[in-house]
């Protein structure tokens, strides 16, 4: 990919001889993420189970293998717990006890565990301090700590997780009129989401990520008021034990969400996901916080890489790298949001021929 001056857009000369060709992927994200000069962008590319199984068919190599096959430089951790379906296979049940629909590529909750009962005590809530929740994620460390960013994957991590146990409808309900409830139902999620992160510190991560979508495609999904009294200051107490030891907090959040981002980057984000240009324009994000957050995203899955051209495609790529990392840094670039499998081959392959300059 090359820009109409003929100078290579992914790639950098730096006259440092702290910079080498040599870096680490770990070492270069890093660097990115906190706006100091990398010799090339970080590339990401995350995928449904659906497409995980297609690009490994189309590329002819295990699943284990396409991460590295990708040139992806984040690997997020999870925890290990046993998996649980409902009779029939409808729902497969997460660690903490929301059922989630088999038949979906994406995510839909079709059982949420506290929609018909408010007791907080009488709750089976999930044991944080078990042993072996994180075997796997060990194993991962020792195989990738050294060359790549690693980091704990908190998705549904504060307001989606307590709606996937009351219901999405119930939920908002709650917050409209049972703020004491809503309190005490988010103050339990935190208190078991602290446990974690401080067990993930231990294994020595390299920052945190968090997954809490606020924002629908036109606005947020409940007042801003709403989340700064609700949310925030949860929030902060889950990104603080990152931000105390100088790590990145890298937060995804769909949906136009930018009335809050100036909250965001008070408690202490520094790194914005997907950044999808359907929704938070560009320009917008890099002339008002582009010496605030770095940037995780930016290539369109709505539009772009499932109904455009290969060459669309790589346009697109050229355009968010121009926008977002004028400078060539700030920026993990990636697709918005997992390619699902109604994404092209041929736009997968042109996504890494840009990504590879």
């Amino acid at each position: 990919m090359v820009l109409p001056d003929e100078k290579i857009l992914f790639t950098r000369t730096i006259n440092s001889e702290a910079l080498t060709l040599s870096m680490t992927h770990k070492e270069r994200l890093r660097r990115a993420l906190q706006h100091q000069p990398v010799d090339r962008l970080p590339t990401q590319i995350n995928l449904t189970a659906t497409m995980v199984k297609k690009l490994a068919a189309h590329f002819g190599i295990s699943s284990h293998e396409l991460p590295v096959h990708l040139g992806n430089y984040l690997v997020r951790l999870s925890i290990s717990y046993p998996e649980r379906c409902s009779a029939g296979g409808y729902s497969l049940y997460d660690w903490w006890g929301a059922g989630h629909a088999t038949s979906e590529e994406g995510y839909y909750i079709n059982d949420s565990p506290l929609s018909d009962n408010k007791d907080l005590d009488a709750f089976a809530w999930p044991d944080p301090y078990s042993p072996d929740l994180l075997d796997g994620a060990t194993q991962i460390m020792q195989k990738y700590g050294n060359e790549y960013f690693v980091v704990p994957n908190f998705g549904w991590a504060l307001f989606e997780r307590a709606w996937s146990l009351r219901g999405f409808e119930q939920f908002f309900m709650d917050m409209a009129l049972d703020a004491g409830f809503v309190e005490a139902l988010l103050d339990r999620i935190v208190e078991i989401q602290l446990v974690l992160i401080h067990r993930f510190l231990e294994m020595g991560v390299d920052g945190g990520y968090f997954g809490d979508d606020y924002g629908s495609q036109k606005g947020l999904l409940f007042s801003p008021r709403m989340w700064r009294n609700l949310i925030k200051p949860r929030l902060q107490r889950m990104f603080a034990p990152f931000l105390e030891r100088g790590l990145p907090v890298l937060l995804h959040s769909d949906g136009q969400i930018q009335q809050i981002l100036p909250d965001l980057v008070e408690i202490g984000l520094t790194t914005l996901n997907p950044v999808q240009p359907e929704v938070l324009d560009h320009h917008w994000l890099r002339d008002h916080f582009g010496d605030k957050l770095s940037f995780y995203g930016g290539i369109s899955t709505q539009t772009i890489l499932p109904q455009g051209t290969p060459e669309q495609v790589k346009a697109a790529v050229t355009e968010c790298v121009r926008t977002l990392a004028p400078e060539g840094t700030g920026l993990l670039i990636a697709p918005s949001h997992s390619l699902m499998s109604d994404v092209p081959i041929a736009n997968v392959e042109a996504l890494l021929n840009a990504f590879r300059g």
